[in-house]
């Protein structure tokens, strides 16, 4: 399929190139914020499971305290509200935490579009994706499944529709949960404040 293997990837770099620039004031002021509301770094990079089930570090702007345990789900955590900052409970709230996964995808780890990149132990999740091919396509910034539940997904519904995201590949399928993920930041559907694991 052509759009699959060759125009999805190009205009991956397009916009994530065109959004780098465009929101730059945007990462100044969010790193601004992140430096004046906690100690640690702006930045948090985590393990996570990319395309063929290779590895590879997603970044976020950090959220949470230094002292939280790591390549833990945050669902998991005992008391996890406790663990987020400040400035991380807004950024959380409204996804600003994934920005910086735009160079993530400038770097080819990572699609606009595609399942949630499961973290390096999340093996039920995994494995549940195997069933249907979804560990073999780039994982995305949003997906199918981003919008049709988030959070409240369990994983076997989570895996289904990244599925269904896998066998429908098509520009008119990006396009419609690129514009349906803008929808559903705008309204924080599906996330769960103090339990977002991904």
């Amino acid at each position: 399929m052509i759009y699959k293997k060759y125009i999805k990837k190009l205009l991956d770099m397009i916009l994530a190139f065109i959004g780098i620039v465009v929101l730059s004031p945007v990462f100044i002021v969010l790193i601004i914020c992140i430096k004046l509301d906690s100690k640690g770094p702006v930045l948090f990079r985590q393990r996570r499971i990319g395309i063929g089930k290779s590895e590879f570090y997603i970044l976020k702007f950090r959220t949470m305290k230094i002292d939280t345990p790591k390549d833990t789900p945050t669902h998991l955590l005992q008391d996890p509200a406790s663990y987020i900052t400040r400035v991380g409970k807004f950024m959380r709230k409204t996804s600003l935490d994934e920005l910086p996964q735009i160079i993530n995808i400038l770097k080819g780890e990572m699609s606009i579009i595609g399942p949630r990149p499961c973290l390096w132990n999340q093996y039920d999740l995994i494995d549940e994706r195997d069933k249907y091919g979804a560990n073999d396509v780039s994982p995305g910034l949003t997906g199918w499944a981003q919008i049709n539940g988030r959070d409240e997904l369990p994983i076997k519904i989570k895996a289904k529709l990244d599925g269904e995201y896998v066998r429908k590949i098509s520009f008119w399928m990006d396009t419609k949960c690129f514009c349906k993920t803008i929808v559903s930041v705008i309204k924080s559907d599906g996330v769960v404040e103090g339990e977002k694991g991904t």
